[in-house]
């Protein structure tokens, strides 16, 4: 199968449309006003694909005119269509001319749709030989999945799915593929307005299929129905019929597949440059000449790697701007935050402005007494590196007028430097003169260093734009051309790029300096005047002022303080880990009866389907070697050994390399101490994210994961440590949104609510409650935020799927205002474009009207557990803002180290572990109040396994 050559056919409107909503809260304007969102996205994809797969022929399909044999036959056919956007008609020609230049065939067939252009072709590609690719997320093509017809998916939040007919038959419940056609034409079609049979859903119809095989075993078998659904199948029989023909795709299209046509060929290089000029496509220019260069690889990287490369620090400019990346398609590498270059976007050289350097002496002082009498300045630190525990000050730039501003360049001596400082104190530590930053928290950092304290009011453009639009991007120079129409000056042009040639910003001329610096906080002034709006008519104003900015002060101690590592308890154990590795490896080449890379794919999958042959048809990647991903292996593990060897192999390994021995690197050698950097603009859901080191990511699942912990240790012999973490805090909030006083007077008794849940559900009393029907209980519980279906809570209980089925209806039904409670989400998202946790915290939903519902799907998912997962980071948070000012106020020697999700983190001074038990219980339980009492479990222990 290897060997076989491999067709891509791109439904093109399918992912023109897709392209185009996915920047609909962000739409791509150029400077002649045109919107490329769609020419954009669609690219991105295509080129994605191309990268991926390297497909050996690959063409575009295009609908024209319609299907006039559908419209003679049902009048109605798609006329529910609302009008093309005016975005994706401007976009046609323009992707056309691009696909023109790259030689890519372009398949049209007047009076034809896409669908049937695709399926004549794919049919005529199979009898010659190839396997094709359908690459579009419409399940309609299910139906023409074969042995050797595939559908390729985008899926919701980047990456792709491919579709045979395995997954063709578990997510239609078919025993053909063809059947998808009956499925179609029972349950009818609304994107396509397909009228389907009568009171027909998607449940019903999977049952018709199980029973009666086809819409024409349906029709010949009525008698086996009951009551009205029997009337309302027998009265529109025909209405059935024509459904299912108009569902079915044609495989007689005149068209050709002509296997020389289809190759895919080097692009006119030239030609799409300009066309990609013309449309001030940058980063696209540079992605498809990637692409298309002979060193490019298939790009290999998962949607969850490429999201954690958006969030590397790359120039003392750039750590001021990680934010989130932004929706992709494919999961590709990140063209999203394209800003269309402009001949009319100014610049620091075609914009007028008065940046200057303060000299030394009597300037420096009538610069500050100026200073101090301002309400409100935006200044910006330029530093030698990247780590504030470790950069000096290289000179701070200061704006409080637009298009004004001054720099203060720092002498390298420190003495000298702490001396300039000092004179600057009074302006840092004044209450009343209002402080303006892009992410505050690294200036604050880097002005401790120098034992100086940010005080007054702050406001920080990063944390303004990612409450106003959290899933943009938020770096600086996004942000000045999106708002201001501004280019910034790069910090490429001043210290050039990373390498041994690279200069220091001490280095740079001090005119460079302060153009580049000043030109910074002048920026961000301008930035916050928008955004100071925009805070107001999002309603997120008291978000910022409450939470945000609050907790930037709390993180930033946080992160300064850092937390006690024990490198020799890392050390002792990463040589048991060695040691416990190469005992499987010999146990796993014993099994396999020779030696060979366990950690090389290729090889491990030779071994155990060629050799040991331990599966009749394994499961094959799309480049043709053995799948041996661990959904794959944890599947056959209890029947083999050899597997079992190999999971804990990789699992070991995995630990080892990740947090074992890489810890022990991140220990700062200024503090002996792990300082991570927790990020407050990276995820949607409000959530903190933590950086360099992960330590939200130590492993807690397995007993050797959990030892990793055992390494965070108290400051000294006076100290010890205390982890308190919230009970079951997402459940409490869904009850408490929910009204559901079921789970309300679970909660309020104290009661174990799994085994409350497993109680009410079972119809058993509490104190017989098996575990099974706890464990049942609990996925259900969790899974019901999450959106679970009976598929999927089957794959994580063994319960069937008309077990899990039941269960779930009969949880619903047990708690009947969850249900109303999750209805109301989606409708209140779909009427607003958002939703919001208690505090008012937005989570925009831009695909919750999708006509595809896959997308659609994901997105109410998000309606329903954005909610709950971003109130239960508000609520932390305020309990973080309140304990840190209680340490604060009391002055305390218990400092917070670390916030893990739902659990705080605390270096306890002895003789303050009553106090700081009742105070940080207190302040957390009583951090929201709700329907439902928060719970707040806490233990101590001289190392971070021993207190959580």
């Amino acid at each position: 199968m290897s060997d076989q050559k491999r067709l891509f056919l791109v439904d093109a409107y399918a992912l023109i449309f897709r392209g185009y909503y996915a920047f609909i809260k962000n739409p791509r304007i150029n400077s002649k006003g045109e919107d490329t969102s769609a020419i954009m996205g669609f690219m991105n994809s295509l080129l994605d694909v191309i990268k991926r797969e390297r497909p050996d022929h690959l063409a575009v399909c295009f609908d024209k005119g319609g299907s006039v044999d559908r419209v003679e036959m049902f009048e109605a056919y798609k006329a529910n269509r609302d009008e093309t956007p005016e975005g994706i008609k401007t976009a046609v020609p323009y992707i056309c001319e691009i696909l023109k230049a790259m030689h890519i065939p372009i398949m049209v067939k007047e009076g034809y749709e896409a669908d049937d252009v695709i399926g004549t072709l794919s049919r005529q590609a199979e009898k010659e030989g190839y396997q094709t690719f359908m690459v579009t997320p419409d399940k309609d093509f299910a139906q023409l999945v074969t042995e050797n017809i595939f559908m390729y998916r985008p899926v919701f939040g980047g990456g792709y799915e491919t579709w045979g007919i395995p997954e063709v038959q578990k997510k239609f419940e078919v025993t053909d593929p063809m059947q998808v056609i009956d499925f179609l034409g029972m349950m009818g079609d609304s994107s396509d307005n397909i009228p389907g049979l009568p009171g027909v859903g998607e449940k019903t119809a999977k049952k018709f299929i199980a029973q009666f095989g086809s819409m024409e075993g349906l029709l010949a078998n009525t008698d086996q129905l009951k009551g009205k659904m029997k009337e309302k199948v027998e009265a529109n029989a025909e209405l059935g019929l024509l459904s299912k023909q108009l569902a079915t795709i044609m495989l007689d299209v005149p068209v050709t597949f002509n296997a020389k046509d289809f190759e895919l060929d080097h692009p006119d290089v030239e030609k799409v440059k300009e066309i990609f000029q013309e449309l001030e496509f940058r980063r696209l220019t540079d992605n498809f000449l990637k692409t298309f260069s002979s060193e490019t690889e298939p790009a290999q990287t998962s949607p969850e790697k490429a999201s954690e490369k958006t969030e590397t620090k790359e120039t003392p400019k750039e750590i001021k701007s990680a934010g989130a990346g932004q929706f992709s398609l494919f999961g590709a590498e990140d063209n999203s935050a394209e800003a269309p270059t402009s001949n009319t976007r100014k610049t620091s050289a075609t914009s007028s402005h008065f940046y200057q350097s303060v000299a030394s002496g009597m300037a420096t002082k009538l610069f500050i007494k100026n200073l101090m009498n301002q309400t409100s300045v935006c200044f910006d630190t330029e530093t030698t590196g990247l780590n504030p525990l470790t950069a000096e000050l290289v000179g701070i730039a200061f704006s409080w007028e637009v298009g004004k501003g001054f720099y203060m360049p720092f002498p390298e001596n420190k003495d000298e430097a702490q001396e300039l400082i000092e004179q600057l104190r009074p302006f840092f530590e004044s209450e009343s003169i209002e402080k303006v930053g892009q992410n505050l928290k690294y200036d604050i950092k880097v002005l401790a260093k120098y034992n100086v304290s940010v005080k007054g009011k702050l406001f920080d453009t990063m944390l303004a734009h990612y409450l106003i639009n959290p899933d943009m991007r938020h770096n600086m120079d996004v942000l000045a051309e999106t708002y201001l129409n501004y280019t910034p000056i790069s910090i490429t042009e001043l210290i050039g790029k990373k390498g041994k040639n690279q200069l220091s910003m001490r280095e740079v001329p001090l005119e460079k300096q302060t153009e580049y610096a000043v030109e910074d906080a002048d920026i961000t002034l301008q930035l916050k005047e928008h955004f100071e709006k925009e805070l107001g008519e999002a309603n997120t104003q008291k978000l910022f002022d409450e939470i945000e900015i609050p907790l930037l002060r709390v993180l930033a101690a946080m992160e300064l303080e850092g937390i006690n590592l024990d490198k020799g308890f890392l050390n002792a154990l990463s040589e048991q880990l060695n040691k416990d590795i190469k005992d499987l490896e010999t146990k796993i080449y014993t099994e396999a009866g020779e030696e060979f890379n366990i950690a090389s794919p290729k090889q491990l999958g030779v071994i155990l389907f060629e050799k040991l042959k331990l599966v009749d048809k394994p499961k094959k990647t799309k480049t043709g070697q053995y799948a041996t991903g661990e959904d794959i292996l944890s599947y056959l593990a209890k029947d083999h050994d050899i597997i079992k060897n190999i999971l804990e192999y990789r699992g070991l390994s995995k630990l080892k390399s990740t947090y074992v021995d890489a810890l022990p690197l991140q220990v700062e050698e200024l503090t002996g101490r792990v300082h991570t950097d927790y990020m407050q603009t990276v995820a949607a859901t409000g959530r903190l994210s933590s950086n360099n080191p992960n330590l939200q990511n130590i492993p807690i699942r397995t007993e050797r994961g959990r030892q990793v912990r055992k390494a965070f240790i108290p400051r000294d012999e006076n100290y010890t440590l205390l982890a308190a973490d919230y009970s079951q805090i997402e459940l409490r909030i869904i009850a408490a949104l929910s009204k559901e006083e079921n789970m309300i007077e679970a909660f309020k008794n104290g009661e174990d609510i799994h085994a409350s849940t497993a109680s009410k559900v079972f119809n058993v009393p509490l104190g017989e409650v098996t575990r099974e029907q706890r464990s049942n209980a609990k996925t259900v519980n969790f899974g019901i935020i999450y959106g679970v279906s009976a598929f999927g809570l089957s794959n994580q209980t063994d319960l069937s799927r008309s077990e899990s089925k039941a269960l779930i209806d009969t949880y619903y039904a047990t708690y009947p205002k969850l249900r109303s409670f999750v209805h109301e989400q989606i409708d209140f998202a779909r009427d607003n474009g958002y939703v919001q946790t208690v505090l008012g915290r937005r989570r925009y939903l831009k695909d919750i009207n999708s006509r595809n519902a896959v997308v659609r799907g994901a997105a109410e998912r998000n309606a329903v557990n954005a909610p709950i997962q971003g109130s239960a980071a508000d609520i932390i948070k305020i309990a973080m803002i309140n304990i840190h000012n209680k340490l604060e106020a009391g002055n305390y020697k218990t400092k917070m180290l670390l916030q893990v999700h739902d659990e705080l983190v605390f270096d306890v001074y002895k003789p303050e572990l009553e106090a700081m038990k009742t105070l940080i219980k207190t302040e957390m339980e009583q951090a929201f109040v709700m329907d439902v009492p928060l719970d707040v479990e806490m233990d101590i222990g001289d190392n971070w396994l021993e207190a959580h």
